[in-house]
């Protein structure tokens, strides 16, 4: 009789342990059903992206990864990947064609789609694949490489899978997203994961940064697809990760769908993007700055260009700013952000702190003078930006000068060895610290340009031909 007792109360305690075990199960099932869900409704639209150029041989063969590919990993790693000078002078039949995979997706009837620059860069054919095997060639409607964004279009009947659009201002962090692309060429894959953190800027992969960070699992082939909520609606684009290894560890990021969509708007109507120029030099309030201006938050004014519209509107070198058109500023990648996603002309207030006192401020934006073609792109290969711009970006220690932003593979500047990254003191023997000051001096030229260029070992003088 002392041992039924006995092993009915083990019964007893057991049913319990089961039916906590059986009740996690269930909800592990219902899991999975959710994400399977989200799957099949969004699949669909995911799209294989092969982005085709005609590359040349380099001229140090063997060393590192050439061409389009290059760029390509460089922007997806966030590494520093050294561009490999491209020859055009040899035969048709010694040119090869890569090919670099990427992933977009299809947010109207009619075929747009959203990717990464990066995954199209300056391809000569863009061809995109869907899951229900149709194929397409997809023109490039506009893109855009400050922020990483880019659109395409393919043609057909108006019946393509789309992705609804969410909100990612309404994400927040611990929420679950599911990443969906084609890593390694492995068409639509599903990863999941949480949000890690909202706002991240200051990662040096582009100009304009605010990034979501996730854990679901990123890999090469995955950038440019959608990261969704559970409700199936796309709230970002999945465009890097971490990485020390060249493979997934846990950190990923995404461009917010609500900065992608204002993007996307100016480069269907436009090809490109203008953005709001207000012309200051901000820099983050530390504790000890903070103690000596009297603040708690902020961006700090450190310099403001003469003839700007921030100079006009009354800003003083040690303002500190609080609030730029309503939205609370804190520090200066989000400020750099909302400044940028305004347009030439919009009028704005900014409230700033002035020896204590609040202060509200009228302001009427311009457009970026650092956004001007520069004169020598095409005739040199050679695409220059502000120091201010791209300190971050390149871990610059300059003072003076302007950075070389872009390379023209097989150009006259290529030639030369100069990468993105150098800084340029003197163009002509006439010192630059803007890309206007540039743009004069390499106009004074008889078909070469002199500049005074610094690699990392020291100032040199180097001649560029035409």
């Amino acid at each position: 009789m002392k041992k039924l007792i006995i092993l009915f109360t083990v019964a007893l305690m057991t049913m319990p342990m089961m039916a906590h075990e059986k009740d996690a199960i269930n909800s592990l099932r219902e899991s999975g059903k959710i994400f399977a869900k989200v799957a099949k409704k969004v699949s669909p639209a995911v799209v294989l992206i092969n982005a085709e150029k005609d590359v040349y041989p380099s001229r140090y063969s063997g060393q590192g990864r050439q061409g389009f590919q290059e760029e390509f990993f460089r922007r997806f790693f966030g590494e520093q990947y050294e561009r490999q000078e491209q020859r055009k002078d040899v035969p048709e039949k010694k040119r090869r064609q890569e090919i670099g995979q990427g992933s977009g997706f299809i947010i109207s009837k009619d075929g747009l789609i959203l990717t990464n620059n990066h995954v199209i860069g300056e391809a000569d054919a863009v061809k995109v694949s869907l899951l229900d095997g149709r194929e397409f060639e997809a023109k490039v409607i506009g893109k855009d490489a400050k922020s990483d964004v880019a659109v395409i279009k393919i043609e057909g009947k108006e019946d393509f899978p789309v992705i609804p659009i969410g909100n990612s201002d309404k994400l927040e962090v611990g929420e679950w997203v599911l990443a969906l692309g084609n890593p390694f060429g492995l068409s639509h894959t599903l990863t999941a994961g949480i949000v890690s953190a909202k706002g991240r800027s200051g990662v040096g992969i582009v100009d304009y940064e605010e990034f979501i960070q996730t854990d679901a699992a990123i890999n090469p082939g995955n950038s440019g697809g959608p990261l969704v909520n559970l409700d199936g609606e796309v709230i970002g684009i999945n465009t890097a990760i971490y990485s020390r290894s060249g493979g997934y560890m846990g950190i990923g990021f995404a461009i917010p769908i609500n900065m992608v969509d204002k993007i996307k708007n100016q480069l269907v109507d436009n090809g490109e993007v203008t953005r709001g120029f207000l012309g200051v030099m901000p820099q983050d309030v530390t504790p000890e700055l903070a103690k000596d201006f009297g603040v708690n938050a902020g961006v700090l004014i450190s310099q403001v260009t003469p003839g700007s519209p921030a100079d006009k509107g009354g800003v003083k070198v040690g303002d500190i700013v609080v609030n730029f058109d309503g939205k609370v500023i804190k520090d200066v990648g989000p400020f750099r952000n909302v400044i940028a996603m305004k347009l030439p002309g919009d009028k704005i207030q900014m409230d700033v702190i002035r020896n204590g006192k609040k202060k509200t401020l009228d302001i009427v934006l311009t457009s970026r003078p650092d956004e001007k073609k520069v004169d020598t792109e095409d005739i040199y290969g050679l695409e220059v930006g502000s120091l201010n711009d791209n300190t971050k970006k390149y871990s610059l220690r300059a003072s003076e000068g302007v950075v070389v932003t872009n390379v023209l593979a097989g150009s006259s500047a290529a030639y030369a060895g100069i990468r993105p990254g150098m800084v340029i003191y003197q163009v002509n023997r006439q010192d630059v610290n803007s890309v206007d000051e540039f743009q004069k001096a390499a106009a004074m030229n008889d078909g070469r340009m002199l500049v005074l260029i610094d690699s990392g070992r020291g100032p040199q003088y180097l001649i560029l031909k035409k």
